[in-house]
């Protein structure tokens, strides 16, 4: 897991938490999850209301500037934001098993397809707990992916 850890007050935590995350994304993260709970509950996809609300609760202790594209376009990168996002709601009794496997592998579709292409290693990582999850959690997940990218808004450039 990234060893980044913002702290409340920091920099890139607001920064990312109200302005902006990267090119993306057209929100900061508390907008766009807002967005993500709009279009879940307009779907009535209510099963992932917590979700929604939780799945990158993580993010903005995660951003961080990684390379040089994040520094020219004055932006944050948010490695592992899931399993940060996951370490924060896992032993609140409130939110239920389900929520907290959506919230943990929200990204998992998406860093598949990125790590099959860049870091090989980390793709049979995150490969071997695609195949440990069952049919219908990999189906939830691809749905649910679909309304975070609607909660992203239009790319940028």
């Amino acid at each position: 897991m990234n060893s980044t850890h913002n702290s409340f007050f920091s920099k890139p935590f607001l920064r990312s938490l109200f302005f902006t995350q990267n090119k993306w994304h057209q929100h900061g993260v508390l907008l766009h999850t807002l967005r993500v709970l709009y279009y879940t509950l307009k779907s009535g996809d209510f099963k992932f209301f917590a979700a929604a609300l939780l799945h990158d609760i993580g993010k903005p202790f995660t951003a961080h500037i990684k390379d040089q594209e994040d520094r020219d376009f004055n932006e944050y990168s948010f490695t592992d934001h899931e399993e940060k996002s996951y370490q924060i709601i896992k032993n609140w009794p409130f939110i239920s098993e389900y929520t907290k496997e959506i919230v943990r592998y929200h990204y998992l579709i998406r860093d598949i397809n990125k790590s099959k292409k860049e870091d090989l290693p980390r793709y049979a990582q995150k490969k071997t707990i695609w195949d440990s999850l069952n049919g219908d959690m990999q189906n939830d997940l691809m749905r649910f992916l679909h309304y975070d990218d609607l909660g992203k808004g239009k790319k940028r450039r």
